[in-house]
């Protein structure tokens, strides 16, 4: 097992962990709760980092990466959502693009030649602004500007599914 792979199943045993410290009796469950969040997302980009600069990507990383950061970003928006932190119409068209994606990618990967559409600057841009909402609902700005970066988020999820749709119907069109 590669140590880019070693890294993403860390990440997703911190779901788990999250969801745990979330929804307990800490004082700052929320504060903590969050630096768990980050520390995923440092380890995503670490991960993703060793892989390319060692050339140790893998068919395993190539499905798990994606899916352990969907488990997490999920399980913070639920959380969030299930608290009044985040509001139900951020959280359904966001789980419905990536569901979709997730239903193309598996299908790309199983009928189309082992083919995957890699994340690109539309995924990296709506990811940033997704840590960028939770920085801002953890540290409490005021609730416009959570709704305006929430909002932003949700605008550059919607840029990016449109990009993944593109690039999907090329790849299954050269695929056949």
């Amino acid at each position: 097992m590669t140590l880019p792979n070693i890294i993403t199943f860390f990440r997703l045993l911190l779901v788990p962990i999250y969801l745990l410290v979330y929804y307990s009796n800490l004082k700052n469950r929320i504060v903590v709760a969050g630096i768990i969040f980050f520390l995923a997302g440092i380890s995503d980009v670490l991960d993703g980092y060793i892989a390319r600069k060692y050339n140790k990507s893998s068919k395993l990383g190539t499905v798990l990466d994606p899916f352990a950061d969907k488990l997490m970003a999920f399980a913070v928006m639920i959380s969030f959502y299930s608290d009044g932190l985040m509001p139900l119409w951020i959280l359904i068209p966001i789980f419905v693009k990536e569901l979709v994606m997730i239903l193309g990618g598996t299908k790309l990967l199983f009928k189309h030649d082992n083919s995957v559409i890699p994340s690109n600057k539309f995924g990296k841009i709506a990811t940033f602004l997704l840590y960028l909402s939770v920085f801002l609902i953890i540290v409490k700005v005021p609730h416009y500007i959570i709704i305006l970066s929430l909002t932003l988020t949700l605008v550059a999820n919607l840029l990016a599914f449109y990009n993944y749709l593109k690039l999907y119907k090329i790849a299954t069109k050269n695929g056949n």
